[in-house]
């Protein structure tokens, strides 16, 4: 039994399942998954997102209290990804002129960010802000502080997402009795468990294929440059050979079985045909040609998410992951209809990955998201001894979501701030712009006071009277014995 500081809970919302994994993260980066458990999300969540917010919550709910039972261990904490319909990326612009020649400093930097993460965006919230690079007058730096300069202009692409999404979210969390969440972008904890540093560095496009949605991350010189989602995700093909007149599941499984987002044409056979049950079939060419036309669309979507800046600079190429990626000819697929040679298939996350003999991880099954997620988790404990507890669901032995254990965070890369964190976050903002704004008042109001000082003193009367005194003074000096 692990001992409760030593394991991290991750939580993917995911279009047809909710996933809950429990593991540990070694000293030399690898990860030990200890448990595992599913709830089917067809009912709550959509393209995800969470629009039935009960349902989503009595979800998660089972998904703790199954790990809990594993483990033998309260969960206090957990990891969630973000993702689905609706995330995308707002390149934007945050110019700054000096009176003077500058040297920038964090402060400037600092305010700069602020100022960016303030911009309002109809029925849109920030999510993350990815710094792009400054321009320094007529130069662009990575890093400005230090530089001197007249006018400084910062660029910044936010990650927006609906704000009755992220209220959704929040609400899922925030019931009595549910643990404490730390939110990441999902799809840049992809990215940061499974690119590797050459395809970040020179230029490359991760496309993750989910069940919903279809979501585009492009890197160039290690910086994310751009994200958006497509609502197209392999549950659109098994929506689509439901034509055949067959129930989903039996779609789902003539998908996993039989399809190909790319088949020769010399390879259809005219009289080859696919069982579907003992006593129907349909066609090899009528199946390929309803598969294969739902996957162009979808890969030519992704493809032209990628801004024309970025077309010749991704010598990384195209990285799929997602279950999606997993079907037959996707990699030829994405040659075919992108012109980019250069393509593969993430098979798992870049650190070493052990299963507990307990775990009861189904062989075959892919757990990116989820892994990428515990990569992410923070140095805080997940868990506690059940001995402390009475009761998950009960009012003793609750987590304290009021005060909630202080974050010790050393990557905070893709991290999302909660409901409560945001609030906490805006109020302080708030405090310290009323600060500044008093000091900047008092130091007005003084400068004005000495100003008027000195035109006193400069003044006619002023000059006349020092005059005198001094005349009385020198005439009622004693003399000199």
């Amino acid at each position: 039994m692990p001992a409760a500081k030593e394991f991290y809970v991750a939580i993917e919302l995911g279009s047809t399942k909710i996933t809950g994994i429990a593991g540990q993260k070694k000293m030399d980066g690898s990860i030990n998954v200890l448990a595992l458990a599913t709830e089917d999300s067809s009912q709550c969540i959509r393209r995800g997102t969470v629009f039935n917010v009960e349902k989503t919550n009595l979800c998660i709910r089972n998904i703790i209290k199954r790990l809990q039972d594993k483990l033998q261990t309260q969960i206090t904490r957990v990891h969630v990804g973000i993702g689905g319909q609706g995330v995308y990326g707002v390149l934007n612009t945050m110019p700054v002129n000096f009176d003077e020649a500058t040297v920038i400093s964090n402060s400037h930097i600092d305010n700069m960010m602020d100022t960016n993460r303030a911009t309002r965006y109809n029925n849109k919230t920030i999510l993350d802000v990815a710094p792009q690079e400054y321009k320094v007058d007529s130069q662009f730096q990575l890093d400005p502080v230090g530089i001197e300069c007249n006018r400084l202009e910062g660029r910044f692409l936010n990650i927006l997402w609906r704000e009755k999404f992220y209220s959704n979210l929040n609400k899922c969390f925030e019931q009595p009795g549910m643990p404490a969440a730390s939110f990441y972008l999902a799809p840049i904890a992809l990215a940061d468990s499974i690119l590797t540093d050459s395809e970040r560095r020179g230029g490359c496009v991760l496309v993750d294929m989910g069940g919903g949605t279809t979501t585009v991350s492009v890197y160039y010189k290690n910086i994310l440059r751009h994200m958006a989602t497509v609502p197209m995700g392999g549950w659109n093909v098994t929506k689509d050979l439901t034509t055949f007149h067959i129930e989903e599941d039996e779609a789902e499984v003539m998908k996993l079985r039989y399809a190909s987002a790319y088949t020769d044409p010399k390879d259809v056979g005219a009289e080859t045909k696919y069982p579907i049950d003992n006593s129907r079939s349909v066609t090899q060419r009528d199946f390929v040609s309803i598969v294969e036309a739902r996957a162009e669309e979808i890969i030519r979507n992704a493809i032209s998410q990628i801004p024309l800046e970025y077309a010749d600079k991704l010598p990384g190429g195209i990285i799929l992951t997602g279950g999606m990626a997993n079907m037959k000819n996707m990699e030829l697929a994405f040659r075919k209809y992108s012109d980019i040679d250069k393509v593969r298939v993430a098979k798992g996350v870049n650190v070493s990955v052990n299963y507990d003999k307990n775990a009861n991880v189904p062989a075959g099954v892919a757990l990116g998201t989820e892994l990428a997620l515990l990569m992410k988790a923070d140095q805080i404990s997940s868990g506690r001894p059940m001995s402390e507890v009475v009761n998950l669901f009960n009012q003793e032995g609750l987590v304290d979501v009021e005060n909630p254990v202080p974050r010790t965070t050393t990557d905070t890369t893709g991290k999302v701030p909660t409901a409560a964190e945001r609030e906490a976050a805006e109020e302080e903002a708030r405090r310290k712009a009323e600060a500044e704004a008093q000091r900047k008042a008092e130091e007005e109001a003084a400068k004005k006071a000495e100003e008027e000082r000195k035109k006193k003193e400069n003044s006619w009367g002023s000059k006349f009277k020092r005059s005198v005194l001094s005349i009385f003074t020198e005439m009622t000096k004693p003399e000199d014995e």
